[in-house]
């Protein structure tokens, strides 16, 4: 799987996740911080690595930053991405299983060793679920980055 990394810091968690995606057999395509030249910035970074995926450059990405949330602001404005932050491997599970995400967000500030290769467990092990309701929710996600900022009819009305 060819997977886009980001960080807006040269943390150490942010080399160990490279290090671990790399040791998975993943293709790691890496920004910011993680890049040398590229602009460090997480909003900046966050989109570039987000993009990639929106393109089809990039099967999922990990955009980081010190708390995540700023990466996960700036992935989520790319229309079809479906960023999730993830401080554990539940939610990861969650994310992948019901949120069909995309794009994995981690703090650079929470996220030790061992829980990153627990989060990273859980979101490759997890597939996106067939659930009617749950696809229904994934699609309205999907009519909302067509829309961005128009108001959407409810589904079925």
């Amino acid at each position: 799987m060819r997977i886009s990394v980001s960080s807006d810091m040269d943390e150490p968690v942010a080399r160990a996740l490279l290090e671990e995606l790399r040791g998975r057999g993943h293709e790691v395509l890496a920004h910011g911080a993680l890049s040398p030249g590229d602009d460090p910035q997480w909003a900046v970074c966050s989109e570039t690595a987000a993009r990639q995926v929106a393109a089809g450059d990039a099967d999922q990405a990990v955009v980081c930053c010190w708390t995540g949330t700023g990466a996960s602001i700036a992935a989520n404005k790319v229309p079809g991405v479906r960023a999730a932050l993830c401080t554990d491997a539940y939610t990861a599970q969650g994310a992948r299983r019901w949120n069909d995400a995309n794009v994995l967000a981690l703090s650079l500030r929470l996220t030790s060793g061992p829980l990153l290769k627990e989060i990273l467990d859980a979101w490759f092990a997890a597939e996106a679920s067939e659930d009617a309701e749950d696809r229904g929710n994934v699609a309205h996600v999907g009519r909302l980055d067509l829309g961005r900022g128009e108001p959407q009819p409810p589904v079925g009305a």
